[in-house]
């Protein structure tokens, strides 16, 4: 009986159609990949290791650096610096009732407002600013100066001289330089700000005589920022006392 068994089942087997065999060996055809931990998986491997993908760089941009014209003997001319400012004057349309100044020093108290720190630019920008004080007529015994240690310090001290109310308006000076760290930032930033507010806050005019410099040798080109302080002062000053006249009227 088991030997029927044994003969049956054969002949079952053998008569199972071919087909059902066919798949396993179209799936080795197709698929070519050796076994996981086999040597060709390991050939394979080490083929894929020796040959990394190629990545592409990314392109550096270099910044565009202008050449500089040269003379008859190749020498390079330096171009002259920008002015910073648009040129023209302002043009206002006739019709109008305008109200305008001048940087005229008469009869007018001016109290000065002056860093200490960087002081061999700010020295500088004191004796410029005095001498244009001295040229629109402002006297030697109406200024006054006070000296703070740093630009941090400008903007107290020129509201503590604006609430005295001897002053028709304050000129304040100061350089501040760029370093290594942000202190540059917030100095100068602050510096600004803060004098813009003591003005605001007393109604004096107080002007800003702050160099900002990213290297000291800049201040050469800039020391007559003091001088132009004291006028701007000053014109504040004088549309100021018209503007007063005018609301009298």
């Amino acid at each position: 009986m088991n030997r029927d068994i044994d003969e049956s089942s054969e002949n079952v087997l053998s008569e199972l159609p071919r087909e059902m065999e066919e798949p396993e060996s179209e799936t080795e055809d197709e698929d070519d990949t050796p076994a996981w931990g086999t040597a060709a998986a390991s050939e394979s491997a080490e083929i894929d290791e020796a040959e990394p993908l190629a990545v592409a760089e990314p392109e550096i941009e270099v910044p565009f650096e202008p050449e500089l014209p040269e003379d008859d003997e190749g020498a390079p001319i330096p171009l002259e610096p920008s002015r910073e400012h648009a040129a023209g004057d302002l043009e206002i349309p006739e019709g109008y009732a305008v109200l305008e100044g001048i940087a005229d020093g008469g009869r007018r108290a001016v109290g000065v407002v002056v860093a200490r720190f960087n002081g061999g630019v700010t020295s500088r920008l004191l004796d410029r600013a005095l001498e244009e004080l001295e040229t629109t007529g402002v006297r030697r015994d109406a200024i006054t100066i006070m000296v703070v240690p740093g630009a941090f310090e400008l903007p107290l001290a020129a509201t503590a001289l604006a609430k005295t109310r001897r002053f028709a308006c304050i000129v304040a000076l100061g350089c501040v330089i760029r370093g290594d760290t942000p202190h540059f930032d917030y100095v100068a930033s602050e510096a600004a700000s803060g004098l813009q507010l003591a003005a605001l806050e007393t109604g004096v005019p107080v002007s800003f005589g702050v160099l900002t410099l990213d290297r000291v040798e800049q201040a050469d080109a800039r020391i007559e920022k003091g001088a132009e302080a004291v006028r701007s002062a000053l014109e504040m000053a004088d549309v100021f006392s018209h503007l007063r006249a005018a609301a009298s009227r």
